[in-house]
């Protein structure tokens, strides 16, 4: 056996899984809304089912790539932060223009600014930057 295969795991902290699930809870929002998209194009107006499916399939692939980012920081590869850093950032403007709209719009833009910054929080933690990056935690 290879030291790579015999050395236990290191353990995840709590930061990382709480960034890890919100960067994927973000990706199956997207994921879903594309989702929604495709099959609605079907039963909408006609003259807008290219538009309507080639918006779904933008939005499915758009969630998926946080979707992998989530799983990748389960497994504590660094690779995954970035990706998820940026899903998590644009949350915030997406965040100001639903305040901007108003109505029930405003609340859930709220939801989705707590979101973003719980997640960039939670991933530029010292804990998470030791964990991926083997530096110590200050």
């Amino acid at each position: 056996m290879t030291a790579e295969t015999t050395a236990p795991a290191p353990a995840r902290p709590t930061p990382l899984l709480v960034g890890a699930a919100i960067t994927a809870l973000e990706g199956a929002a997207l994921a879903g809304w594309g989702l929604y998209d495709l099959v609605a194009g079907f039963f909408g107006d006609s003259a807008a089912l290219g538009r309507t499916e080639m918006g779904g399939a933008v939005l499915l692939l758009m969630g998926l790539f946080p979707l992998l980012a989530g799983r990748a920081l389960l497994r504590a590869r660094r690779w995954g932060r970035t990706p998820a850093l940026l899903t998590n950032s644009i949350c915030l403007p997406v965040a100001y223009y639903m305040w901007q709209a108003g109505g029930v719009s405003a609340a859930a833009g709220v939801a989705v600014a707590l979101l973003g910054l719980a997640g960039i929080v939670a991933l530029l933690n010292p804990k998470v930057t030791a964990l991926l990056y083997g530096t110590t935690a200050g």
